[in-house]
């Protein structure tokens, strides 16, 4: 049996959790008050606070505090762990079913080309310049190629809700366009990408058939079958368990459960969780409070320490490389706007609506971190296509807003200035 923490682990473990809550906090908070998502302020604060600033600048402090104690800093990194499956939970929450229902053939045209435009601008440069972007040649590139497309293809749905929110166009038809088709683009992407995670276990004997059939069969389990199970347990949950804290103990029972699930397959846990979340979300037993106040803790209490420790991690200094960055920010970015611009001008929005429904929908956010950190973690990638998909993350988020809002209002005074 293992021997527990020491005090002085403890002690230090303590201490790498409350500098990086207050770092992130604190720069969240920055970064919200100058309407931009609290997101970025939370990488911002792990990178400073990292090996890039404060372990270049004073070495001694950064190994005293984060290196002195692995096992402290392997339980900090095990919380954030735990942080990210929570947020993914959040985010499968936030998947309305029925509003894709409601409005799935208009945003399927959207939602599609919007995965299939990047996917395959995506898939094609790795294919066949992967010796350039990569640091390391390599013979087989179908998994960083189909990951490299994943990757590019999916819209922040947790970005797009903020960005909708604080431009008062949630209700509205492209924000509620763009929220469908980020929802869609979410649940495939994760799909897709949970395939490519189950392709690189080489341990089991059944092949990658059987691995794409696990997936797609959990996949279809939960939005269904699974659905009905999550909603009675719910049920009970309300009738039996005092309100809001005991529905809500059974719902992060439900998503912990989901994740070891799809761990114990070999399919990272963050997807389970996000399909449970998907379940929850969709019963009309967890309340609008009990969701509230399950997101205010994790969104300010865990997920920062997750966003942080991706800062922790990696040297964003040393793993620069200026071509890297402008290629994926270039091929993503390009192949996002045409694709999603082509899908709302095939549905029958008009050029500027397009306009905007393309940039909402080439946010991207907390899923490309998670998958990208998945990613290094399975080796599929290296830190130098990490740090260049942050940072093509961040300057995503940035763009977001001030386009949307220019082509909505360009839109707007154009339909006032036709004759009647």
């Amino acid at each position: 049996m293992a021997s527990k923490l020491t005090s002085q682990e403890v002690l230090n473990f303590l201490i790498i959790v409350t500098i990086v809550l207050i770092s992130a906090r604190f720069l969240g908070e920055i970064c919200r008050k100058l309407k931009q998502p609290v997101v970025i302020g939370e990488i911002i604060a792990g990178i400073i606070i990292g090996p890039s600033v404060v372990g270049t600048l004073f070495p001694n402090f950064f190994h005293q505090i984060f290196l002195s104690q692995p096992r402290a800093f392997g339980a900090f990194d095990g919380l954030a762990n735990i942080g990210v499956i929570l947020l993914m939970f959040v985010a499968g929450i936030e998947v309305d079913l029925k509003q894709i229902v409601k409005q799935g053939k208009q945003a399927a045209s959207i939602s599609i080309l919007g995965i299939l435009f990047p996917f395959l601008l995506g898939f094609i440069t790795i294919w066949f310049f992967h010796d350039f972007i990569f640091a390391t040649p390599s013979k087989d590139r179908l998994i960083p190629a189909m990951f490299f497309g994943t990757a590019l293809s999916i819209t922040a749905l947790s970005v797009i809700v903020k960005v909708l929110m604080d431009l008062q166009l949630m209700r509205t038809k492209i924000g509620s366009l763009v929220l469908t088709g980020a929802m869609v683009n979410d649940f495939l992407g994760w799909i897709l990408f949970s395939i490519i995670v189950k392709m690189m276990d080489v341990s089991k004997s059944d092949g990658d058939s059987m691995s794409v059939i696990i997936v797609l069969l959990f996949a279809i389990f939960m939005v269904t079958i699974g659905r009905w199970v999550v909603n009675q347990i719910l049920r009970l949950s309300v009738k039996y368990l005092s309100p809001p804290g005991g529905i809500i103990t059974v719902g992060i029972c439900l998503c912990f459960l989901g994740a070891v699930f799809t761990e114990a397959l070999h399919i990272r846990g963050v997807f389970g969780a996000f399909l449970v979340g998907i379940a929850v979300g969709d019963s009309k037993h967890f309340s609008m409070t009990s969701q509230n106040v399950l997101e205010h803790f994790i969104l300010n209490i865990i997920a920062p320490l997750f966003f942080a420790s991706v800062g922790l991690q990696i040297n964003f200094l040393t793993h620069f490389d200026l071509s890297v960055v402008l290629i994926i920010i270039g091929i993503s970015f390009t192949a996002k706007l045409v694709g999603t611009w082509i899908g709302a001008r095939a549905s029958g929005m008009t050029r500027n609506e397009s306009k905007a429904v393309a940039f909402g929908m080439n946010a991207r956010g907390s899923q490309e971190i998670v998958l990208g950190l998945v990613a290094l973690q399975t080796g599929i990638i290296d830190e130098t296509i990490f740090v260049g998909l942050v940072i093509m993350t961040v300057v995503s988020i940035l763009v977001t807003g001030p386009a949307m809002k220019y082509y909505f209002n360009k839109d707007m005074k154009s339909k006032v200035t036709q004759p009647v």
